[in-house]
């Protein structure tokens, strides 16, 4: 069974067409990118999969499961763009809280599982809304790993962090074992953290393959972004 399966979904917002039947599938274990320039649709289908969202048509399934069942809130960890924990809760205070909510056993100890994972025994004690973003960030990507989730939703996830604190975070997520889907603008995010790209742009989905795939496609020594930008406009042009 696919961890992720998304089946001729479209979704609308008054006269806006975000998506326009979309479908992919992710199977379990699978680390995959959904690509695209700012507004292309990315962070409605992590709305949709989360179940934040409806969408107008189409079927999605997560673990077999509608988004909003049970079944699949349990087994996903979400990390929305720009997450705002409890600004008057302390670091340890928000991932107890959440860990509770998540019915995680030995609340405590997996609290400080994740400070320990994430550098963050500096702050514990410090109430979020005293942090910069960088440390907001690292305080949200525990969140959303809290209950051990087997599918993680991260939209940017490496927002805000330093070069060092981004690779403490993708070494960590590569020892997590869990499928993920990372929802971004920016290349080098695609290529350090998943193997498999899906392409959005104007709400369809433009292309899809692994990155050495995306790497073929690439022609007359340009970089691989311009290879990108190159069949975005193509696809942009063909419409």
């Amino acid at each position: 069974m696919a961890a992720i399966e998304v089946k001729e979904v479209s979704k609308s917002f008054a006269d806006f067409q975000a998506l326009k039947d979309i479908s992919f599938s992710i199977g379990a274990g699978e680390r995959v990118t959904i690509l695209g320039p700012n507004g292309a649709g990315k962070t409605t289908i992590m709305k949709l999969l989360i179940g934040l969202l409806t969408p107008d048509s189409g079927e999605i399934l997560i673990g077999g499961h509608e988004p909003t069942s049970i079944e699949a809130r349990s087994v996903v960890g979400y990390l929305p763009e720009d997450a705002q924990p409890y600004r008057v809760l302390t670091v340890r205070e928000n991932l107890e809280y959440i860990a509770a909510l998540r019915g995680v056993e030995n609340v405590k100890d997996r609290a400080d599982l994740i400070i320990g994972y994430l550098d963050l025994s500096d702050i514990a004690r410090t109430k979020i809304g005293a942090l910069s973003r960088g440390n907001v960030q690292r305080v949200s990507i525990g969140i959303a790993m809290m209950h051990s989730p087997k599918i993680l939703l991260m939209d940017e996830p490496l927002n805000y962090l330093d070069i060092p604190t981004q690779e403490k975070v993708i070494k960590l997520l590569d020892s997590f074992h869990a499928t993920y889907f990372v929802s971004t603008h920016i290349l080098s995010i695609a290529q350090r953290m998943t193997e498999r790209v899906i392409m959005l742009s104007r709400g369809r989905i433009t292309w899809q393959g692994t990155i050495a795939d995306l790497n073929r496609q690439s022609s007359g020594g340009e970089t691989l972004e311009s290879t990108v930008s190159r069949m975005m406009q193509d696809e942009w042009q063909s419409h």
